[in-house]
Parts: C-alpha cells; sequence; structure tokens
C-alpha cells in the first residue's frame, strides 16, 4: 500500500497538472479582446503550479519516521592528532560518503517534521532528514579557534519545507512540531556507531569495543 506522504506527492502532482491544463485552456478560450487579464491569469496559473511543484520536491527529501529508525552508521580511522577520517553508510542511500573531520567529537544533525490531529489519523508519520556532519572540539578554546569542518547532507531540491513551515506555522493547525535534532559522541581509530531517530530525537550507540572504550573515556 502506498504510503501518506506518496498518495499526497502524487496529489499535488496531478494538481500540478490540472492547474497548468485550466491554464492552458483558459489562455487558448478567451477572447483577445481581454488580453491583458488573460495574461495575468496564465502567469498566475504557471506561478501556481510552480510553486505546488516546488513544495512536493522539497518534502520528497524528507523520509518518513516511526518508532525508533536507525538511520547510518559512522566509522572512524584516526588520520593523525585531532584528525579523522569518517566514513557514512546512510541505510537509504545507495553509497558510502567519506569525510575528513577535524576535532575530538564527531557531531550529526537532522530536521524532524511531526504532526497532530488529522494528520496522525490519516496516517502520516514524522519525517526527517539528515542535515549536517561534523567534527567538534571537547575543549572551548580549541572549538572557538581551532580548524572547523562541517560537510552538508541534504540535498537543495525546491521549495524549503522548513522555512514554509516556519512562516506558515499558525495556518497549519495539523503540525505538531518542527526541531532540530543532533547527536554527538567521541571519534576513536576504528570506532564504529550506529544512529537512530525516535520520536524525541537523534540517538547516537557505540557499536564495537574501540567505540565503547572511548565513549567510557569520554564520560
Amino acid at each position: 500500500m502506498d504510503s501518506p506522504e506518496r498518495v499526497l506527492l502524487t496529489a499535488v502532482a496531478a494538481l500540478v497538472l490540472l492547474v497548468l491544463a485550466v491554464t492552458v485552456v483558459a489562455w487558448r478560450s478567451r477572447p483577445r479582446m481581454f488580453g491583458t487579464l488573460n495574461l495575468l491569469l496564465f502567469v498566475t496559473g504557471l506561478g501556481g503550479a510552480a510553486l505546488l511543484a516546488a513544495v512536493g520536491m522539497n518534502v520528497w527529501t524528507y523520509q518518513r519516521l516511526g518508532a525508533e529508525r536507525v538511520l547510518c552508521e559512522l566509522q572512524f580511522t584516526q588520520l593523525e592528532p585531532r584528525r579523522y577520517r569518517a566514513t557514512l553508510s546512510d541505510l537509504y542511500a545507495p553509497d558510502e560518503q567519506v569525510y575528513e573531520l577535524a576535532g575530538d567529537e564527531w557531531q550529526l544533525d537532522a530536521r524532524v517534521v511531526k504532526w497532530t490531529g488529522p494528520a496522525v489519523l490519516l496516517g502520516f508519520d514524522a519525517l526527517y532528514r539528515l542535515e549536517r556532519l561534523s567534527g567538534r572540539y571537547r575543549d572551548l578554546d580549541a572549538e572557538r579557534h581551532a580548524p572547523r569542518t562541517v560537510y552538508g547532507l541534504a540535498p537543495d531540491r525546491g521549495l524549503d519545507l522548513w522555512q514554509l513551515l516556519g512562516r506558515w506555522k499558525r495556518f497549519l493547525p495539523w503540525l505538531d512540531a518542527y526541531y532540530g535534532s543532533a547527536a554527538y559522541l567521541p571519534m576513536a581509530d576504528g570506532a564504529r556507531y550506529r544512529v537512530s531517530l525516535t520520536q524525541s530525537g537523534l540517538i547516537a550507540r557505540p557499536l564495537n569495543q574501540a567505540a565503547r572504550d572511548a565513549v567510557d573515556a569520554w564520560q
């Protein structure tokens, strides 16, 4: 069975096509004496269709979240003091991503959108999108002055859903909350971590002894 989000995006696509079709028919059928009004309606129709398409494309960059969901695994190889190669294995992406992080700790950021009321009754799960992977320093002075590394993980497609939620939240009674969530743990040579997302945010857990030793020493 199709997910509610997939059904919604299909409906948006159909609405875009309908708006375009009505716009073209109106353009061709109106007498030329109403040229200015005709042109205004045509441009408005195209603008509405483009807006719907842009929102639909951006929603597609978010993933569904039911109960706790494993998102990815991170493995670290130390290159030099305070510098690591991080291999990110996103369980919902085809390829591993490799990054070089500076610091003592890694941090993963995500955006989460939660629904309430009618949206929940219709079966809409929370949505999430991985945003950034960065290195950080345990020492505050190093955090202020030492080299920083940060990488964007989210594709830049369509009209930004996040900005729309911030601007129009008061008109969306079915929106429960939208917030950023982050998890960070120490980096160590050979350490492997698994990152999951629950309804309350990101959770990171060590997967091997190197990671467990790093967390024990970190605490």
